[in-house]
């Protein structure tokens, strides 16, 4: 009998879609990245973050995505928070 586990990916693309009216910074952990108000990013070859990723507003709010976040999902930022979505 063979089982198989289902986790993050260590290669491909980390997407960041960021939907808000503002700038923000992506920290994860490896990289940092400006993403402009409503824009996006990808972090090319980077495969799964090491951890938690923080985003942070212009204002100097953070949020903090619970990591690690794997190419098979998508940052997406709005309205004063960050979610994951999947991959498109």
């Amino acid at each position: 009998m063979t089982a198989a586990l289902t986790a993050c990916s260590s290669v491909g693309d980390l997407t960041i879609s960021n939907e808000s009216s503002s700038d923000v910074t992506v920290t994860t952990g490896d990289d940092e990245i400006i993403v402009s108000a409503g824009g996006g990013a990808s972090i090319l070859g980077s495969g799964c973050t090491p951890g938690d990723v923080t985003v942070e507003f212009t204002s100097g709010e953070k949020f903090v995505v619970a990591g690690p976040v794997c190419p098979e999902e998508q940052i997406v930022v709005r309205n004063g928070k960050a979610e994951l979505q999947p991959s498109s």
